[in-house]
C-alpha cells in the first residue's frame, strides 16, 4: 500500500461541515492514501492556551505534505487560518485553496499564498495534492 499523504486542512470552526464533507471526500477515493493532521471539532487540542495551541498546530502543520486551505469567503475573517497559512509559508509547506461547494466567491487570504486553486472535485484536489505535496 502507497504511503499516505499527511494532510492539514485549514478550515473555519464554524464551517467545520466543509471539513467533515472534505474529509469523506479524500477518504473515499480509491488508491488515494490520506491522514489528516489539523484539530477539528470531532478531534479537538483540549486547551484554552493560545500559545499551546499554536505549538500543537504549528508541529501539525510542519509534519504536513501539504495544506489545504478551505478558500470560502470566511477565510478571510478567521485569524487562525491566516495563521495557519503563513504557518505553512515560513516553512515551505505547499498550499492548495479548495473552494467549497457551490461558492462563487473566494477569499483572496487563501488565493494569495495558494499554489493552485481547484473546486471541488475529487479528482481536481487529488490531483493538486500529487502535484503540489513534499
Amino acid at each position: 500500500m502507497a504511503k499516505p499523504f499527511k494532510i492539514f486542512v485549514s478550515h473555519a470552526w464554524d464551517y467545520s461541515n466543509d471539513l467533515e464533507a472534505l474529509q469523506r471526500l479524500l477518504n473515499a477515493r480509491g488508491y488515494f492514501n490520506v491522514e489528516f493532521l489539523e484539530a477539528s471539532k470531532k478531534i479537538p487540542i483540549n486547551s484554552v492556551n493560545a500559545s499551546y495551541v499554536k505549538t500543537v498546530l504549528k508541529n501539525r502543520i510542519t509534519d504536513s505534505n501539504i495544506v489545504l486551505a478551505l478558500a470560502g469567503v470566511y477565510a478571510s475573517y478567521s485569524d487562525w487560518m491566516i495563521w495557519e497559512m503563513d504557518i505553512a509559508l515560513k516553512n515551505s509547506i505547499p498550499i492548495v485553496g479548495v473552494v467549497p461547494r457551490g461558492q462563487i466567491n473566494v477569499s483572496r487570504e487563501v488565493t494569495s499564498r495558494s499554489k493552485e486553486n481547484v473546486n471541488w472535485w475529487t479528482e481536481s484536489i487529488v490531483a493538486a495534492i500529487r502535484k503540489h505535496a513534499l
